[in-house]
């Protein structure tokens, strides 16, 4: 179970094979366009259900839940939840120019 304000990750299908556009490769034609967001969950779901996120840009996105604090695939680590809180703060301070030291 997945609790709201979780780091998550929706996928959704974006394109039906037969939605796509007709000027694409064949092999590409072929299969769908998908999408895959993380994001913050905005209300209590669990895997596989229809939800909706927030990114950390602050849009909006619906589509099915499949991962709760996903890890990122590309070599840096484990999943850490401070450093979201940190990227946060640090939007923050340098949209309203203030440094609390």
């Amino acid at each position: 179970m997945a609790r709201k304000g979780e780091w998550v990750q929706v996928h959704q299908i974006v394109l039906k094979p037969e939605e796509r556009p007709a000027h694409l490769p064949e092999d590409t034609k072929k299969v769908p366009l998908e999408l895959w967001v993380k994001g913050f969950l905005n209300h209590d779901a669990e895997i596989g259900d229809e939800v909706e996120i927030t990114t950390l840009t602050g849009r909006t996105i619906k589509g099915e839940l499949v991962e709760i604090n996903p890890k990122y695939e590309y070599g840096f680590g484990e999943f850490v939840p401070e450093l979201l809180q940190v990227g946060i703060q640090l939007r923050s301070i340098l949209k309203d120019g203030e440094c609390h030291e």
